[in-house]
């Protein structure tokens, strides 16, 4: 058995760097250590699990098997470490100094950051939040909840842990308000069909409430230019004869100053449910629960505004 008393903490922080930057140098920046620094760990690493852990192919890092054996044993060991000394028996939000870390869609951020500050002033002025993006290619795992506190993400998609409803949208259908396809406002499935579509890509193996809600129509888009998140999706449709999907709160934000216009059709809008996930180990979290309860205050917001 492991003396737990002859081991250096400081290394599992090195390991959790490493197996999440798979860079020798941006682990370094991550955690502030200097590149030989955290050379002299990996070193020490590699001798304590008797296995390499990074391994170079070409001109980057892959990590061995044993090392991707460790990402949630690590992950867990962090989570349990910032529990230990974080994490107060009563959470006093008016002296709190935490740091949370929130990660989300460029769409959230969109309409939920500035609401969620502005409770955060009034509750809690020495609190921080870092936002972080939802990872890039695939759907959230249980991995990925434990990198962060909260994970916003749409409901229905087979995301594990816990989780709070937080504010609806609905997707519409815009283009530019000169696309000659429309006919008195309307799009219909023969010209869905024809048009080349803008798509919302949040990575190769992740499909979006827009791509279930097009294959239900029997709709194979036309690809015109995938680009990442939601916002970026008025911006390109602008002067183009393309079409693309968005949240609505997205399309009405952006319309009128591009020139875009919100086309009726006879798909069925798809509703877009945003939700608090985190990991459940993080339940007794009580500073946690009040983040999640704040989210929904400032989500309150978002859905009625002054009348909130």
């Amino acid at each position: 058995m492991t003396d737990v008393r002859k081991l250096d903490l400081n290394l599992v922080v090195v390991l959790d760097a490493l197996l999440a930057e798979r860079n020798l140098t941006r682990a370094g920046e991550h955690i502030g250590m200097t590149q030989p620094a955290v050379s002299g760990a990996l070193s020490r690493l590699r001798e304590m699990f008797n296995d390499p852990l990074l391994e170079r192919a070409g001109s980057r890092f892959v990590l061995t098997p044993r090392a991707e054996a460790l990402i949630p044993e690590v992950l867990e060991c962090m989570a349990a470490v910032r529990r230990t000394f974080e994490v107060l028996p009563e959470f006093d939000p008016a002296t709190s100094t935490r740091t949370f870390i929130v990660s989300a869609s460029d769409y959230v951020l969109a309409e939920l950051a500035s609401p969620l500050l502005a409770v955060l002033r009034d509750e809690a002025a020495h609190t921080r939040v870092e936002f972080v993006p939802l990872p890039a290619d695939e759907n959230l795992s249980p991995i990925d909840l434990l990198r962060c506190d909260v994970s916003i993400a749409g409901t229905g998609r087979g995301v594990p842990g816990k989780r709070a409803s937080l504010f609806s949208d609905q997707f519409v259908c815009l283009v530019d308000a000169a696309n000659p396809a429309l006919d008195d406002g309307t799009l219909s499935l023969d010209a869905l069909q024809r048009l080349h579509h803008v798509r919302s890509n949040f990575g190769p193996r992740v499909t979006t409430r827009v791509d279930d809600m097009l294959h239900a129509a029997d709709i194979v888009p036309r690809g015109a230019v995938a680009v990442p998140g939601f916002m970026a999706v008025p911006f390109v449709l602008a002067g183009t004869p393309w079409v693309g999907w968005v949240p609505e709160r997205t399309a009405n934000r952006y319309a009128d100053s591009l020139g875009l216009m919100i086309a009726k059709t006879p798909i069925v809008p798809s509703v877009l449910v945003e939700a608090a996930h985190w990991h459940p180990s993080k339940s007794d979290d009580r500073a946690l629960q009040w983040l999640v309860q704040q989210l929904r205050r400032a989500s309150e917001l978002v859905e009625f505004g002054d009348e909130a």
